[in-house]
């Protein structure tokens, strides 16, 4: 959890959560690349199967059946959960005194009390907390990179503790660090494990990666009553000149490579695919995989990018990222990745909805250099991640967008991926998703809730906790709560995301749809055998049908807002550049109302909402894409309860306090809440 400004300045910043994370692989392989590498060069490397070939790891076969499950249902029921967790086991975590593990985290998930820090000098947690709702899935995402060297240097037997590399990255507590600076390049790779033993490092690896596998295997609920559900997984933490091309690798079941392929192995996501194919998909024992971006919103240009340093993606290169990257995280503790709001780039988008919970400051129009807003950035610009620069390139739409342009040349849709959401907490808490109870994201680092509103200083980049948010869920739609199940639904993309809350929401796109479906009973059947859901393709389109019939419907979280509207997004190509457009298909009469005073809400929306479309403005000819967004009505948000809960008078507050962005409208009062769909997709025959 390295601020924001480390690859700018040595600055304390309070900026919360891996916005520079770190990859330094001691142990996971011979491959680590020498300190001090050429970033340029890196990204650059052939990530052909000669190079990797004798460098592939072993797997670790297990079986992993499972018994049918209780309440399976071939219609698909909706199932909640979060897939990018950390705990302790990470580098950054552990710096905040974060002391969950994999198993306390999985604990949580199903509903166990935790104790957070700051921790009394008897060890005793000064906060505690319990989801009110348990989760039914979850994957604990530790950092591949520093497996080995955060355990090492945080056990005090180890004979690596005292060192001072050790030393210096125990007291760090979010200053930069020789350990921060080398995973975009830029400073040296210190070393934890001396020349002639790095077998110690490699031994700590295993066991780690090993507890990871086991904490997972012991939460797995293996009955017929599938209660919760473990994936074996973790992050890959690319972070070349400090931009952000993360990914989270999630494993179908237990048979997994014998050391997670760190950034150090694989520098480039092509070269982590290859890896994964070489030493799991196509090693022929089991072994299947899928990778999942997050913060695109802070990739500079890179998350999405079309073009490689050889040259405009493939065929071949486009058929095997969509395969092995069928999802993305769209919304996280660090802002929402939907879409980007400028006047100054043609991906850009004119919807204003776009604007909900971003981490950078507004987009800076053309010709701008205000400091309080952020300039649009060439694809692969130094410093995205430290809020210098952002592209709409990098968000969800945009991408959706280029994916068509895509297809159109090669035949393969690249960003053929559908959306989902979860929190990134650096604390060991799944699903810690309620603006009312959000504790903060990495222990010591952001436990103080009047500190979390805290500005950013002048001279660095405009992003504070203030401008997070306790993350988002992903939900899957599956026959059972199963490995097997739930993998298949990511596979096939019939998933969304929510902002945490847990909105119930359907999909379905036909040519022949009934325009009755939400008057009828058997909506969801018809609707499944006579179109498809959410993250598929629409069949050919028969002879003489017209457009495209989407069914959406929508059903309230029963501990959350009522609905406000349900809306259908389209993109799609015309004269050889792409266009986007968003339909509102129901709007509530009226508008809650919130007494941010007391955060109590009255005039709220109905409990549910259901629509049938037919695109208006339809091109048999053109490729395109729809997918749904639904919002409830306001709430307060986290940072308003906290000023609540604080009893701030605004008349009395200091000018230099962080209170006072209690007081000058910097922070908005309310939320709205909201579910993103994946998309369906509109592709003419060729």
């Amino acid at each position: 959890m390295v601020p924001v400004g480390a690859v700018v300045a040595t600055v304390r910043c309070r900026v919360t959560c891996g916005l520079v994370v770190l990859a330094v692989g001691c142990g996971t392989s011979s491959a680590t690349p020498d300190a001090g590498r050429d970033v340029a060069r890196d990204t650059a490397v052939d990530a052909s199967a000669d190079v990797i070939e004798d460098r592939i790891p072993g797997l670790i076969e297990l079986p992993d059946e499972h018994v049918a499950c209780a309440a399976r249902n071939p219609r698909r029921n909706p199932y909640f959960g979060d897939l990018h967790v950390h705990t302790k086991l990470s580098f950054d975590a552990i710096t905040y005194d974060v002391r969950g593990g994999p198993e306390e985290a999985y604990a949580f998930a199903q509903g166990a009390e935790v104790g957070l820090p700051p921790y009394g000098a008897d060890g005793a947690p000064s906060r505690r907390l319990r989801l009110a709702r348990p989760l039914d899935f979850a994957a604990v995402t530790d950092h591949a990179e520093y497996l080995a060297e955060t355990t090492i240097c945080h056990d005090p037997t180890s004979p690596a503790y005292d060192s001072t590399t050790c030393a210096a990255y125990r007291e760090a507590q979010g200053l930069v660090s020789t350990f921060s600076l080398a995973l975009g390049g830029l400073g040296a790779r210190p070393q934890v494990c001396a020349p002639g033993d790095e077998a110690t490092c490699r031994g700590t690896a295993d066991r780690v990666w090993q507890r990871i596998q086991d904490a997972a295997e012991a939460a797995y609920d293996r009955s017929a009553a599938c209660r919760f559900t473990t994936f074996v997984g973790y992050e890959w933490s690319g972070s070349p000149g400090g931009t952000n091309a993360h990914r989270n690798v999630i494993f179908r079941g237990r048979t997994v490579p014998r050391v997670p392929i760190s950034y150090f192995d694989a520098p480039t996501p092509a070269q982590l695919w290859r890896w994964l194919d070489a030493a799991c998909v196509d090693a022929g024992r089991g072994c299947d995989v899928l990778t999942i971006p997050h913060n695109g919103n802070v990739s500079g240009g890179g998350m999405f990018n079309p073009i490689t340093d050889h040259g405009p993606l493939t065929r071949d290169e486009a058929a095997q990222r969509a395969r092995l990257e069928p999802l993305v995280e769209v919304y996280q503790h660090k802002g929402a990745s939907e879409c980007l709001r400028s006047s100054g780039n043609p991906l850009a988008s004119e919807d204003e909805r776009c604007d909900f919970e971003q981490l950078l400051a507004p987009a800076c129009p053309p010709g701008s250099t205000a400091p309080t807003c952020t300039p649009l950035c060439a694809p692969g610009a130094l410093g995205a991640l430290t809020g210098l620069c952002e592209h709409p390139s990098d968000f969800a739409r945009g991408a959706l967008r280029n994916g068509l342009l895509v297809w159109q040349r090669t035949g393969v849709n690249p960003f053929h991926f559908g959306l989902v959401a979860s929190t990134d907490t650096h604390a060991a808490i799944p699903g810690a998703t309620d603006e009312g109870t959000w504790p903060g994201h990495t222990g010591t680092a952001d436990s103080d809730p009047a500190d979390r509103l805290r500005p950013h200083e002048r001279g660095q980049p405009a992003v504070t906790v203030a401008s997070s948010g306790p993350g988002g869920l992903a939900v899957l739609w599956a026959e059972e709560n199963t490995r097997g199940a739930l993998f298949e639904a990511m596979r096939r993309r019939e998933a969304y995301a929510t902002s945490g809350t847990r909105l119930v929401v359907r999909l379905f796109a036909g040519w022949n749809l009934p325009d009755d479906l939400c008057a009828r009973t058997d909506a969801v059947e018809v609707a499944d055998a006579q179109g498809v859901p959410m993250g598929a393709d629409l069949p050919a389109r028969p002879a003489g049908a017209g457009a495209p019939v989407l069914y959406l419907s929508a059903l309230r979280d029963v501990m959350g807002a009522g609905l406000d509207r349900i809306q259908i997004v389209k993109g799609w190509v015309e004269g050889g550049e792409t266009r986007e457009r968003v339909w509102d298909l129901r709007v509530r009469d009226g508008r809650g109302v919130v007494d941010t005073a007391t955060c109590a809400t009255r005039d709220g929306g109905p409990d549910a909402m259901c629509g049938v479309w037919r695109d208006p403005a339809f091109d048999p000819a053109a490729p395109a894409f729809y997918y749904a967004r639904v919002l409830e009505d306001p709430t307060c948000r986290w940072s308003r309860r906290v000023c609540n809960a604080l009893r701030v008078d605004c008349a009395s507050v200091s000018a230099t306090s962080p209170l006072r962005a209690c007081c000058d409208g910097r922070l908005p009062d309310t939320v709205q809440e909201r579910a993103w769909t994946s998309p369906i997709w509109y592709l003419p025959a060729r």
